[in-house]
């Protein structure tokens, strides 16, 4: 949520509803399992709180059976999150213009551009060929 960002402010989340409808209008029972919805006040938590949501959305990921990477910039919360799952075997689906980026490349099973390319991917069955 706060990207490469320095301060508590966090990036842009507009883009979470577009990976929710293009995940429920392929998959309508499906979990999806988004932190934002449950810590929408977690950049402004105090320490112990902080540490504690951390550690739980982390292992939140050994729950997924796939998890959707948005890396438009660096963010280190979600690099954790993707080497959870890789060395869980749950495979990754990035969305990143950042492909030549080793945690992206390396931990990813597949790397799209954009949203648009994502909800395509989505709604081609992607999924159910990684």
């Amino acid at each position: 949520m706060q990207g490469s960002r320095r301060g508590k402010g966090i990036c842009d989340q507009s883009y979470r509803g577009r990976i929710r409808a293009a995940i429920r209008a392929r998959f309508p029972d499906a979990e999806i399992i988004d932190p934002l919805e449950l810590h929408p006040e977690s950049p402004s938590y105090g320490a112990e709180k902080a540490r504690r949501t951390f550690f739980e959305m982390i292992d939140e990921v050994l729950r997924a059976d796939f998890l959707v990477a948005y890396l438009p910039e660096a963010s280190m919360g979600t690099a954790v999150e993707m080497w959870q799952a890789y060395k869980a075997g749950i495979p990754i689906v990035t969305i990143s213009p950042m492909a030549s980026n080793w945690v992206v490349r390396f931990l990813s099973k597949r790397v799209l551009p954009d949203l648009d390319s994502f909800e395509e991917f989505v709604s081609e069955g992607g999924f159910e060929g990684i």
